[in-house]
């Protein structure tokens, strides 16, 4: 190793054991570097600079020492041991496989306890079967705004409320979701005065109906924001029983205690709901604060580095939410027929596709269970292998990812065929006190089965799009629902105009495909480069 002599600043015992402790910190961050830059960029990231590299060692630069260091990498990188492949029990393999599957499901679990309430009791938390046209228009309207607001958020919360949680940094997770939540209701309350505004000059909706609207637009809002910080801290069946002890104050209020309209109802339970679900999660990262270190407080950054950081997993949320609900926006602003306001509610359509995104829950679960063995498998091999092996490595994981690929699209068609199978077979024999009849309209049962089709799709595509996260590349993800919500929205606004409204579900369809398509072309761009995806992975 060389050294400078005209600037001398330790002893040359002191300085080759600095130097020796950098080698052990790089190889530490990137046992197999490419490159003495790669080098480079971890002796930044760990707080060396040009100055300091100078005082220590009498070189010019970081770029220099890098050299000094990658040479010594590279030539003990042959003699580096590989780490013993971990061991687990069936019953560890198998409680990691529950978990993720849970988290993976959890996001469509509303929607299911939502749909079985209103087979079972004819109502859930945010819909009832008698509800008018208006009234279902109205709160129609604020579900769509309360996941539009919110999904963006959703994403930010749950990329870096985790990051925090697996650092074991739960006051650092708490004040971040704070931070975001309170974003949240900022642009809620924006939204709901950008609303007013819009309203009192176009009068688009009458008073009444925009007392609705707002009042479930804000309620569920705040819903959506428990249910992503249950996600993150793991409590996903305690959400699930929020939203059951909800339909269940529905029901005390208006069978046991007379209750005559059951709108009030369900407003006062989504208000216990949303208030009962912001105090338990802050209980809850008091309990997980309350296990920490004690005098261990670091700082958050900067606030405009969060925001840059996470907006493009903002972004995705948001997107990912418009391409679900845009046909439905096209559907019902469709006005061949009686449209007393811009949008109309269509229930035989709402209906078809309620009942299709059941088939969501276990294909989601899966994948999620998928990637996250991926990942571990990824990051094993990549501990496991020389630096020369990369092209190879990167063969071999396309290889199992197309795999799973295939593997997760058989259990998206699966559950399709089965979800169709089961609603059919309630259509025509229902149990005493479910509903039936409701395939028996033509649009409902043509919605349903494109929409069995649509979201099995969707399905795969956010196996990519998980993939695509979990190594750090959220704007590829984005990019690929943008180009889908655009599809979305042209062909299903063009098919709805030009033949019938319920043809606006052709371009959730057509959308679909190209989500697929263009995110599986995404991964595999990362998996040409897959050794530079994961050194920039975080």
């Amino acid at each position: 190793m060389s050294m400078r002599d005209d600037t001398i600043y330790l002893d040359s015992q002191t300085r080759e054991s600095i130097f020796n402790n950098l080698i052990s910190d790089v190889v530490e961050k990137q046992p197999y570097p490419e490159n003495y830059y790669e080098v480079a960029a971890v002796l930044e990231s760990i707080g060396w600079n040009d100055s300091r590299v100078n005082a220590t060692f009498g070189m010019d630069d970081v770029f220099e020492l890098a050299v000094e260091i990658y040479s010594v990498i590279n030539e003990d990188v042959s003699f580096s041991s590989f780490e013993e492949k971990k061991r687990h029990t069936l019953t560890h393999k198998a409680n990691i496989v529950i978990k993720s599957f849970i988290r993976g499901a959890v996001f469509a679990l509303p929607m299911a306890i939502s749909v079985l309430s209103m087979l079972t009791l004819r109502f859930s938390l945010w819909s009832y079967e008698f509800l008018s046209v208006e009234i279902a228009t109205c709160i129609a309207i604020g579900t769509i705004f309360s996941f539009l607001t919110v999904g963006g958020f959703m994403q930010a919360i749950a990329r870096r409320g985790f990051l925090y949680l697996r650092q074991n940094y739960y006051n650092l997770a708490r004040k971040i979701t704070a931070y975001f939540i309170k974003l949240g209701y900022i642009l809620t309350t924006l939204i709901l005065l950008s609303f007013l505004l819009f309203n009192l000059v176009f009068e688009a909706f009458p008073y009444d109906m925009m007392i609705i609207i707002i009042l479930y637009y804000v309620f569920l809002s705040a819903i959506w924001f428990s249910v992503t910080v249950m996600y993150i801290l793991e409590r996903e069946f305690t959400f699930a029983g929020l939203i059951v002890a909800g339909i269940g104050i529905v029901w005390l209020l208006t069978r046991i205690f007379g209750m005559e309209f059951i709108i009030p109802a369900q407003i006062i339970a989504l208000l216990i709901v949303a208030a009962v679900g912001l105090i338990l999660i802050f209980y809850l990262f008091r309990v997980a604060e309350s296990k920490m270190p004690k005098g261990i407080e670091p700082a958050l950054p900067k606030k405009s580095i969060t925001l840059y950081t996470t907006f493009p997993f903002f972004a995705y949320g948001f997107l990912y939410f418009a391409f679900l609900f845009m046909d439905r926006i096209i559907g019902w602003s469709t006005s061949q027929s009686y449209m007393p306001y811009i949008i109309w509610f269509r229930g035989a359509y709402e209906l078809g596709l309620d009942f299709a995104l059941i088939m969501m829950v276990v294909p989601m679960g899966f994948c999620e269970v998928v990637v996250s063995k991926l990942m571990d498998e990824l990051a094993e091999g990549q501990k496991n292998s020389y630096g020369t092996d990369t092209a190879v490595i990167s063969r071999q994981f396309r290889r199992i990812y197309f795999r799973r690929l295939l593997l997760v699209a058989t259990v998206s068609v699966i559950s399709a065929l089965v979800t169709y199978l089961v609603i059919r077979h309630l259509d025509l024999y229902p149990p005493p006190g479910f509903r039936s009849g409701f395939l028996q309209s033509y649009v409902t049962h043509f919605v349903f089965v494109i929409g069995l089709i649509s979201y099995g799709t969707v399905c795969v595509a956010l196996m990519n799009c998980v993939t695509l996260f979990s190594l750090s590349q959220p704007e590829m993800a984005g990019k690929s629902v943008l180009i889908s919500l655009i599809v979305n929205i042209v062909v299903g606004f063009l098919l709805s105009r030009w033949i019938e409204y319920y043809f606006a579900v052709i371009g959730l369809f057509i959308g679909s495909v190209v989500f697929l398509v263009i995110s599986s072309r995404r991964i595999l761009e990362v998996f040409k480069k897959l050794d530079y995806y994961l050194y920039f992975q975080v």
